[in-house]
């Protein structure tokens, strides 16, 4: 089963400083249909105006990842972490049995562009968890590069459930393909540019999701494009 998720169709919000298209429901976006995807829960598309950000606010129970796209987003948290996340940069906050943290546009020039998703953990009421590593754009060029894992696979980030966030950049004409196990469920999110999947455009924002399904996906840039794959759960 292929489930279509244009872009179009996302919730909207629109405060001046932030603009946001919600992928499931959200804030004041709700709808009953697009409550989330198996464990992934959240994915935010968030762009954040010079000035602007998320005062502190609290969270529990949830595997956040925040993807920074363009930009600096600076974090500060009331476990001690604070820093600064720049374009190819991922930050993991495992917010475990709580924690309260901020968000600001860490730029005085430009705006902040970033997808923040929220995953559910596998297990409640951990410690809190921090960790933010730099993935070059160059180095996933044409090949599949893994962001999140269980297990910290081939150097990425290790978060608290069974799921893996990877992550390709192709160029106009490039190709990759995508072998689904029908044990496991699949959401692929097109970030930015263009491509074509089984020769279906899909334009930034858009995103299949596959459940119960076998075989072999093939992708091809349609333009400079980066594609976020979910391996998640049954």
């Amino acid at each position: 089963m292929r489930i279509e998720r244009p872009a179009a169709s996302r919730g909207e919000v629109d405060m001046g400083w932030l603009h946001s298209r919600h992928t499931f429901s959200f804030g004041h976006y709700y709808d009953p249909a697009w409550m989330g995807f198996g464990v992934l829960r959240v994915i935010n598309d968030d762009t954040v105006a010079v000035g602007g950000g998320f005062a502190p606010h609290r969270h529990a129970n949830m595997e956040i990842l925040s993807v920074v796209l363009q930009g600096a987003l600076a974090h500060k948290d009331n476990a001690g972490h604070a820093g600064v996340i720049r374009a190819g940069d991922v930050q993991w906050m495992s917010a475990g049995h709580g924690i309260e943290h901020s968000e600001y546009n860490g730029s005085d020039a430009e705006p902040v562009h970033f997808l923040q998703i929220w995953i559910q953990p596998e297990r409640l009421n951990h410690p809190p968890a921090y960790a933010q590593q730099h993935f070059a754009p160059e180095a996933r060029r044409g090949r599949w590069v893994t962001l999140a894992s269980p297990d910290g696979a081939d150097g990425s980030i290790a978060i608290r459930q069974q799921a893996t966030l990877r992550a390709v950049r192709l160029a106009p004409g490039a190709q990759i393909t995508v072998s689904l196990d029908p044990a496991r469920r699949y959401w692929l999110h097109v970030a930015t540019g263009a491509i074509a999947l089984d020769g279906r455009a899909l334009a930034a924002g858009d995103a299949l999701g596959f459940v119960d399904e076998a075989g072999t996906l093939a992708l091809q840039g349609a333009s400079e494009s980066d594609v976020l794959l979910f391996e998640l759960p049954a």
